[in-house]
Order: C-alpha cells, then structure tokens, then sequence
C-alpha cells in the first residue's frame, strides 16, 4: 500500500467510521472500495497535474506546451527526441547566455554539432593586417572594411548525416540481384536531417547582439577531415525586427 492509492484510500475513509461497525462488513466494504477507488484516480491525477507544473519533472505533451510557452515556435522537439533530451534542451535555452559572439557559435554548435566559421568585417583577428603575424596572406583571414559596422558573416554547417543503415549503394555486391543480402530503394523520409535551416537561422536571430546585423549561409556536412565545400547559398539578414531571405539556392 502506497500513500493515496485504493488501499490508502479505503482504511483512511474506514478510520471515520463508527465504532459500531464490525470487522467484517462486505456490503459497506464494496461501497467503500468504490467511493476509494475514485479518491485514488483524484489523487494521482492531482499528483500528475502538479509534476507538470514544472520543467523539471513535466513530461509528454506538458512539455511541447511549455517549450510553446517560453519559445513560440522557436523550440520544436525534435522528431523521435526522449522527454530528458527535450527536457535539457529547453532548460539550456532558458539560461542560455546571449549578446556575444561567442553566444553565436555556441548555439551553433548545440543544434547542429558543427563549429560555424564567423567572419567580422572590423576584427582584425578576422581579417588580419599587414606586418602583423595574425594570419598568413592567402591562407586565411579575409578583407575587412569599416563600412560594415556591427555586422558579421556566419557560415553554419548542418548536422553530419548518418546515411541510411543496412541500404547498400549502387555498385555494391550486396545489393545486386540475385544475391542473398538486403538492399532497398531509400526514401527521402530516412534521409531528413532533424535540423533544418529555419531552425539554423532562429538560432542566430534569438542569441545576436541587439542592434547588430548578421549574414548567414549554410554548408553541407561534409567530413571534417575533407576540405569543406561552399555550395552557392544564400544570406539571410537580421535588423530592425525583420528577417530576410535571398537567394536561397540548395
């Protein structure tokens, strides 16, 4: 017996009874189990309501609703993500520091795994500078210009991909016919990446320095070990409240 279950519930309903009644009294026992039945689901539904009152111990749907709550629409689960997965993420987010650049690369690298590359006009450990041993000319660095105030380029990268398990490619021995092994025509279903570029950009938008402007563009997820490809994108721009997309060829 465990407090506020039938039993609980029976014996405290029995404790204020008479003394008259006896030990053995099925009829008012069946009545008495019935009303401690309903006292039970009361109680556990009141314990329930109350552990969803909070983030820390909130859990299915409560927690979409409180994500909802903080963040809009800002802050999806993500499709197949366990309640304690969510449930980090959106305390992360609620504590999460804002304001920096450094800000911007964190939540960065939360969402996606990838460290974004970030280009500042006006940094001179960004771009450089002549006779100073920061970067190399033509190995990295890029120009700067004091005609871009408070604006910055990130270069995000979507998440590493894992592929499609157990599917063979083409040219495979395990995938030709007439070969005892597994293969399948792949569906694009298993190839969605669980981070889009919408989630890409908010990110940015909810951690940049107020009254800044940031340019930003997405790559693939290529093998760190490769050297990176820059497919043609395109910018999206941050200020004044509005969010615009140009160009956007993926």
């Amino acid at each position: 017996m465990t407090t506020g279950d039938q039993s609980d519930q029976v014996g405290r309903l029995k404790a204020l009874l008479p003394r008259w009644f006896g030990d053995t009294v099925p009829v008012l026992s069946a009545l008495l189990a019935g009303y401690g039945y309903v006292q039970a689901f009361l109680f556990s539904l009141v314990t329930y309501a109350k552990l969803q009152t909070r983030v820390l111990t909130a859990t299915g749907g409560w927690l979409d609703l409180i994500s909802a709550d903080f963040f809009g629409t800002g802050l999806p689960r993500i499709a197949g993500q366990s309640d304690a997965s969510f449930r980090n993420r959106i305390i992360a987010n609620l504590f999460r520091k804002r304001g920096t650049r450094a800000d911007v690369i964190a939540v960065l690298e939360s969402l996606t795994g990838r460290t974004p590359d970030v280009f500042e006009p006006r940094r001179v450990l960004d771009t450089g500078a002549y006779g100073a041993p920061l970067t190399g000319y033509g190995a990295a660095g890029g120009y700067g210009s004091i005609l871009l105030p408070y604006q910055a380029f990130v270069t995000a990268y979507r998440p590493l991909g894992t592929g499609i398990p157990l599917i063979s490619g083409y040219n495979i021995p395990a995938g030709g016919y007439g070969v005892p092994s597994r293969a399948a025509y792949g569906d694009i279903s298993t190839i969605t990446e669980p981070v889009n570029a919408s989630d890409i950009f908010a990110a940015i938008d909810s951690v940049k320095p107020a009254g800044t402007i940031v340019w930003a563009r997405i790559g693939m997820p290529v093998d760190p070990t490769i050297n990176a490809l820059n497919l043609n994108g395109g910018h999206i721009f941050f200020g004044g409240g509005r969010l615009l997309i140009e160009g956007w060829d993926l």
